[in-house]
């Protein structure tokens, strides 16, 4: 709805009091389709990250530092995918598509919030790995219970503080034009341009803190596992080579799926913004990956698969 009409520099405009989120397409014969597969990964989702939160929580064989991060890393998958999935579902079959103003910049907070704690996350995790292999004897005074409370805790402030001034600067700006946001959510691109305040040093802002999130987290990576190649070059035999590579074997592809959608998405000069590319690029990282990762760090994981048949074993048979 665009109401509340203000005089503005001697004209009259509107201000917009609730979006329209077009969502993926407007062809009718695909919303059945649509709706089947993303209700059927948002289930696997949530059924797969809250199960492996559950899964370490009960066996006490998990109660480790690197399962304490992925127990972090499987709530936030599940939080910002609840924040993006379930409106898309409901906007599939609706015959209204609104979004309130107050109820996007809250999807727009919580999202950004969990997006940007995955990111530190990440690269705590990477940090974790680099302990473990580096020195495994000083590996449980490094990484304390302590420790890794705080290094968590930092995840989180550092990803909900970033997200607040993404949300600030975004709606102090003034939407007085179309309502209609050509995206399935609301995310920086689509509401920058519906925007009639100038926008630059948005631009400006949001380049500078995603640049120094990204690259920063990234860094970390890299230096991290710069440090666990040089560590496992120097191991003697070839079996030990290859436990500790499989150790970090799983977040590396977590971290190179992850980080890679990132950097494409929102690294890009603003005049290269295709919406339509975007929006399936924004399925995968925000419906796809969330499911993908408690997968990866399962299927190829000798702890968290005993785990699980000693937990099904008790509970169920």
């Amino acid at each position: 709805m665009i109401k509340h009409v203000r005089e503005d520099r001697g004209r009259n405009q509107t201000e917009v009091t609730e979006f329209i989120l077009l969502g993926l397409s407007d062809n009718p014969d695909l919303q059945g389709v649509l709706l089947a597969l993303f209700l059927s990964i948002y289930v696997a989702t949530m059924v797969a990250n809250l199960g492996m939160i559950a899964l370490i929580k009960l066996d006490p064989c998990l109660h480790t530092p690197m399962y304490f991060f992925l127990s972090s890393l499987s709530f936030v998958d599940a939080s910002y995918s609840s924040s993006v999935t379930p409106k898309m579902l409901v906007n599939l079959v609706a015959e209204s598509k609104s979004i309130s103003l107050n109820g996007c910049a809250a999807q727009f907070y919580f999202f950004g919030s969990f997006l940007g704690t995955e990111c530190f996350l990440l690269a705590m995790m990477a940090y974790d790995r680099y302990a473990a292999i580096w020195n495994p004897l000083l590996y449980p005074v490094v990484m304390s219970g302590r420790i890794c409370f705080m290094l968590v805790a930092t995840s989180f402030l550092a990803g909900f503080g970033n997200a607040a001034v993404h949300t600030g600067m975004t709606f102090r700006l003034s939407f007085c034009g179309s309502n209609r946001i050509n995206h399935f959510y609301c995310d920086t691109p689509p509401l920058l341009r519906l925007s009639c305040s100038d926008t630059h040093i948005n631009g400006i802002v949001i380049m500078a803190f995603s640049s120094f999130n990204v690259i920063s987290s990234v860094m970390i990576v890299l230096i991290s596992y710069l440090c666990i190649l040089i560590a496992i070059l120097k191991m003697p035999s070839v079996e030990g080579r290859y436990k500790a590579f499989s150790t970090c074997a799983s977040h590396l592809m977590a971290v190179t799926i992850f980080f890679g959608t990132i950097l494409f998405m929102y690294l890009r000069p603003t005049s290269t913004y295709s919406m339509e590319q975007d929006k399936v690029v924004s399925v995968f990282y925000t419906v796809v990956i969330p499911m993908l990762n408690p997968l990866i760090y399962s299927l190829k994981n000798r702890d968290v698969k005993e785990a699980l048949k000693k937990v099904l074993k008790k509970h169920l048979f």
